[in-house]
């Protein structure tokens, strides 16, 4: 857990440019129906550039041409579409998503290689280029921020936002952050999409350093339902016009830095988790007691994953059996004898045995939003977390008319 070293405020008016020099935008241009479908992020000066992406083997256009971009440590802009993925179009798809980066960098009178790309959507259909190429020029510099949010999202009821801010060596820094992901989602070194901004002076390998140390508590312990996109990406760009002395690694700086990351990720992660397709309910895993955090994180993502556990939640059922099974059913050393369960804070479980508990009162308990369950396994001093949602009928629904 990090220790927070400085005091964070929370912005109330959330945006993805509130950091100094940032800019953003998103517009309607007709890939989907009537929402906004085109956004871009865009800074006044280059900046240092961090990113991880999706590890399945089926990676869109716009994932393999970041992961060549950024190598340079350094981007000033990044384009987004959503409505269409633009992923498993073939060679077409990378030549589409160079032409979204070559639009944007024309219009934005920068070098390409300066430029991110990203697209969320339906699969395997051939991205309308032409739409894409004349709502770029449609964009504005000094835009619609909030707009830029809402265009990124697919199936989101939400917008997902975040802005601190917190001082590092006596300077004011801001960060914000913004994500999408309703579905198809259980990250590996990301989530659909998410977008961080900041005015920090940081090296791009400091920056990728904390992001990369930062995501397994955060953004890898979310799971809506199993699924792991092809379009999966989270990028932090950090332009340094806060004018604060370069964090250094090792630093009081760098791990209240990373403090900040971590507030902004793991409010994302929850928001995604939060807003899963179809949910009704938020579930929060804490895992205490255990060897070790990656013992604990592994436990946690196991259990709110588990389909039995969150259909019981959705149908208000306090079957711990469903919990055990899913702690058992993870790669881990546990004693099933000694393990303690509470859900929303009803011990169903104790010394590895049942406990009676108030049926009534249980019952109006996960009629609630949010559903805690605690494990406590009682083998040593570590802790983790994880986060999804429930599964439903309209989860079923969404998913089975997705493309009609």
């Amino acid at each position: 857990m990090i220790n927070t070293l400085e005091k964070i405020h929370y912005i109330s008016d959330a945006n993805i440019t509130a950091p100094i020099g940032f800019h953003a935008d998103g517009q309607h241009v007709g890939l989907k129906h009537k929402s906004k479908d085109l956004g871009w992020i865009f800074s006044e000066v280059p900046a240092a550039v961090a990113g991880v992406f999706t590890t399945n083997q089926v990676q869109a256009a716009p994932v393999q041409l970041n992961k060549q971009t950024i190598k340079n440590g350094q981007l000033q802009a990044i384009i987004v579409n959503s409505g269409n993925a633009n992923a498993v179009t073939g060679k077409i798809g990378l030549t589409h998503a160079k032409i979204m980066q070559a639009t944007a960098a024309e219009q934005l009178n920068i070098p390409p290689h300066l430029v991110g790309v990203a697209s969320t959507g339906i699969i395997g259909q051939i991205l309308p280029i032409n739409k894409v190429v004349n709502g770029i020029q449609q964009l504005h510099v000094d835009g619609d921020a909030h707009g830029f949010a809402h265009a990124i999202m697919t199936t989101d009821t939400s917008e997902k936002a975040i802005t601190i801010q917190s001082e590092i060596d006596g300077d004011l820094i801001t960060m914000s952050g913004v994500a999408k992901g309703s579905g198809m989602i259980h990250p590996n070194m990301a989530t659909m999409l998410g977008f961080i901004t900041t005015d920090a002076n940081i090296s791009s390998t400091m920056l990728q350093q904390a992001l990369s140390e930062d995501i397994d508590t955060s953004f890898n312990q979310i799971t809506i339902d199993g699924d792991t996109s092809t379009n999966d990406m989270v990028l932090v760009l950090a332009n340094g016009l806060a004018s604060n002395t370069q964090i250094k690694a090792a630093s009081a700086a760098y791990n209240q830095f990373k403090t900040m990351l971590h507030t902004v990720t793991t409010a994302l992660a929850i928001a995604i988790a939060n807003d899963g397709e179809g949910a009704t309910k938020l579930i929060t895993v804490t895992v205490s007691h255990a060897n070790n955090a990656l013992d604990a994180r592994l436990i946690a993502k196991k259990v709110v994953g588990s389909s039995l556990v969150k259909t019981a939640m959705f149908g208000k059922d306090p079957n711990w059996g469903r919990i055990i099974a899913a702690i058992g059913a993870a790669d881990v050393q546990i004693d099933p004898d000694i393990i303690d369960i509470t859900i929303n804070h009803f011990f169903v479980m104790k010394n590895g045995a049942p406990v009676t508990f108030d049926t009534t009162a249980m019952a109006n308990s996960l009629s609630q939003k949010n559903i805690d369950i605690e494990i406590n396994l009682h083998q040593g001093a570590a802790s983790g977390q994880a986060w999804g949602s429930d599964l439903t009928y309209d989860y079923v629904k969404i998913n089975a008319l997705y493309t009609t």
